[in-house]
């Protein structure tokens, strides 16, 4: 791929954002890569945990300025099939079987922040800096916006959407945006420590329980939702998983996926 680097090793999957020159932006290249790529993964059996992570000073700028200035001349037919194809990409990491981490290890802007809050877990180095920086240039956080709200909550991202303020790291821990932050040294460590402990579950309760989290997350609270997930743990006591982890539990020894 000429904007990504994937590897595979053992359980994990890293997919790298190869732009350093011009701080990762996307363009609808790096967009289809990226779709590509974890679909891929997503259904590899061996694949266990799919880190996102960047080289270079900057993990994502949002949009390159090349592919700007061609959309500045898109008809609105052209802009329609163009933020589709962004908006599919965002939802091909969000919706990926496999728990997705994103490896924050600089400033993230505009649709950088789609692809954070795509990610199922994200970790960031206390130097990053993050911005919503749409309404600058009179546009809006809109593809980006579903993913983004659920990362940060809405009332966090009332301020961030409106205002364009650049914020640090420990902001972006405060408001539920990143779920760690660590010295840019420790930062692989403790991605390290994370791909450990999601390679050490079971792999179908794995992509069972992201499953049901979408499920549940927006969903209000009534008759149907609480029939969905009394379905969903019937469902994966009876699977053979399910009665493998708690008979290994009760015998006290190892589950067989750890094998």
């Amino acid at each position: 791929m000429a904007h990504l680097q994937v590897t595979v090793r053992g359980a994990r999957a890293t997919v790298v954002l190869t732009r350093p020159e011009l701080r990762n932006a996307f363009n609808e290249e790096l967009i289809a890569e990226l779709s590509a790529a974890f679909q891929a993964l997503g259904a590899r059996d061996d694949v266990r945990a799919i880190v996102l992570a960047a080289e270079g000073p900057a993990f994502c700028a949002g949009a390159d300025l090349h592919w700007m200035r061609r959309m500045a001349d898109y008809t609105r037919e052209q802009n329609l099939a163009d933020a589709a194809r962004l908006a599919a990409m965002l939802r091909s990491i969000y919706e990926c079987p496999k728990p997705t981490l994103a490896r924050v290890q600089g400033d993230v802007v505009a649709g950088g922040m789609g692809l954070v809050a795509a990610c199922d877990i994200a970790v960031a180095a206390d130097s990053a800096h993050f911005c919503l920086s749409e309404v600058r240039l009179g546009l809006i956080p809109a593809t980006i916006g579903p993913y983004v709200v659920r990362a940060m909550g809405a009332r966090a991202a009332q301020r961030y959407f409106l205002s364009a303020e650049r914020f640090d790291a420990a902001e972006a821990l405060r408001i539920g945006f990143v779920h760690a932050v660590v010295p840019s040294e420790a930062l692989d460590a403790r991605l390290d420590e994370i791909v450990q402990a999601l390679c050490a579950n079971g792999p179908a309760a794995v992509g069972s329980c992201k499953r049901l989290l979408h499920d549940i997350a927006q969903a209000p609270l009534d008759d149907a939702l609480v029939a969905r997930t009394v379905e969903a743990i019937a469902d994966i006591r009876a699977s053979a998983e399910g009665r493998e982890g708690v008979q290994s539990f009760l015998q006290k020894r190892k589950p067989n996926w750890l094998d």
